[in-house]
């Protein structure tokens, strides 16, 4: 697999999301599914591996720590805290928690250190420069060498870089969800030399083109059930950008999501999208983004094109809208 850099991190082109693994889309795989996959991955060259404290919760690191623990150091582990793990969307960075967490972190992981420790959500009651003097501390004692924050603010951006240089922020990104291109994040970090990670980068699946009107998300497994896009009043008005995709992809001999993950690589050598799958058949799949190169005519088209589907119904559920920095 071909190489790219997160700030000083060398990582493969295309990471692995192991969190539907553990749930949130669906019910959790049996843990040896799991390691099965997390390896198979690994064994087709993928080096970069993103899991979080409340994925689970704390059972994702589990199993990412399990999964990689022979491979230790031929890998790069990136995980999250940020989230208060009550039982709500609450919020908590206070340093004090940030030094006692990653404790733990680092225990389910089997490590003794976090390459890439990203702030899961921007805590508005913690100011981001405290925040970054923990993480700081964390990397002078080794037992973290990179800081991320995920769903910053462009103004959060620079205020931690100040602090703690940042090695990736990382944010929902793909061909219909665009919010990075318009609020300046994208630029910020192709400016400061900071990796960008996208999640959700084929649409947490719809991009996948496997998903029809007769689709059911069980609201007691999926999270996808609460999100806006994915409700049977917008579902049909955003079923027109995957007949597009679908044809357009069937043009290049590739599957959606093969494009949709090769325009992301596309769009700036900064970039590292993190597929999630719980199929090794998909994971194959999507690793194929690899061979499709388009050029910035390509990619220009391809614009011009989605630019005519507009994308119904917020992202996510209201309770994940609210905790997004908008900070300005």
């Amino acid at each position: 697999m071909n190489i790219r850099k997160l700030g000083d991190f060398e990582v493969s082109e295309l990471g692995f999301g192991c969190m539907s693994l553990s749930g949130n889309y669906n019910a959790p795989v049996a843990k040896d599914h799991g390691i099965k996959t997390i390896r198979a991955a690994f064994e087709n060259g993928v080096t970069l591996f993103d899991t979080a404290e409340v994925y689970g919760p704390y059972t994702n690191e589990e199993l990412v720590g399990e999964a990689l623990q022979p491979i230790r150091d031929q890998v790069k582990i990136a995980t999250k805290f940020g989230f208060a793990i009550d039982g709500t969307v609450a919020l908590d960075s206070r340093p004090e928690r940030i030094r006692r967490v990653v404790e733990e972190s680092l225990k389910r992981l089997r490590t003794d250190h976090i390459d890439l420790y990203y702030q899961h959500r921007v805590d508005p009651n913690v100011p981001i420069e405290d925040v970054a003097g923990a993480v700081k501390d964390l990397i002078k004692e080794g037992k973290v060498l990179g800081f991320g924050l995920s769903e910053p603010s462009v103004k959060t951006i620079r205020r931690a870089h100040a602090v703690q240089p940042l090695t990736a922020v990382q944010s929902e990104y793909s061909l219909w969800t665009r919010n990075v291109e318009i609020n300046g994040v994208l630029d910020t970090c192709n400016e400061l030399g900071i990796g960008f990670v996208p999640w959700s980068p084929v649409g947490a699946g719809f991009l996948t083109g496997k998903y029809d009107l007769a689709t059911e998300f069980d609201a007691k497994t999926d999270f996808r059930a609460g999100f806006p896009k994915f409700s049977k009043e917008f579902m049909p008005l955003n079923m027109p950008i995957i007949e597009w995709l679908t044809n357009y992809a069937a043009t290049k001999g590739a599957t959606p999501s093969q494009i949709a993950l090769a325009w992301l690589m596309a769009k700036s050598p900064n970039i590292v999208p993190i597929p999630g799958t719980r199929s090794e058949a998909h994971l194959i799949e999507n690793l194929g983004a690899q061979s499709i190169k388009f050029s910035a005519a390509d990619i220009q088209a391809i614009d011009t094109s989605l630019s005519k589907f507009p994308v119904y119904g917020d992202r996510m559920g209201k309770d994940h809208m609210l905790s997004i920095d908008y900070s300005i």
